[in-house]
């Protein structure tokens, strides 16, 4: 059974920084694509980032590039997104995404075959 568990979400100030996990099981996370998106209350669910299967190639919303980093650790089959100089704007539920054969003018989609449950990330003062 593929299963998606996020953790590492909580609050923090304005200015601060939080790094969300993202553990695989059922699937090989070297080998596919993984992506996190969020979710704000009232809000379409939205892209923040994504590694792709071929190359580990990054991508990043515009609104998040250059604050936020996603990594893969092989070895704990773990995505990782670490998410500095956060604002209050970045509040939302976490959620991490995975696919094997998602093509890359799609990664930045909701088209996605596996979802975790999400993590929340509350950035206030």
């Amino acid at each position: 059974q593929v299963q998606l568990v996020e953790s590492g979400g909580g609050g923090v100030q304005p200015g601060g920084s939080l790094r969300l996990s993202c553990a695989a099981s059922g699937l090989t996370i070297s080998r596919i694509t993984v992506a996190w998106f969020r979710q704000a209350p009232g809000k379409e669910r939205e892209f923040v980032s994504a590694i792709f299967r071929s190359g580990g190639n990054n991508y990043y919303a515009d609104s998040v590039k250059g604050r936020f980093t996603i990594s893969r650790d092989s070895a704990k089959n773990t995505v990782y997104l670490q998410m500095n100089s956060l604002k209050p704007e970045d509040t939302a539920i976490y959620y991490c995404a995975a696919d094997q054969s998602i093509i890359l003018s799609s990664v930045r989609t909701t088209r996605y075959a596996y979802w975790g449950q999400g993590t929340q990330v509350t950035v206030s003062s």
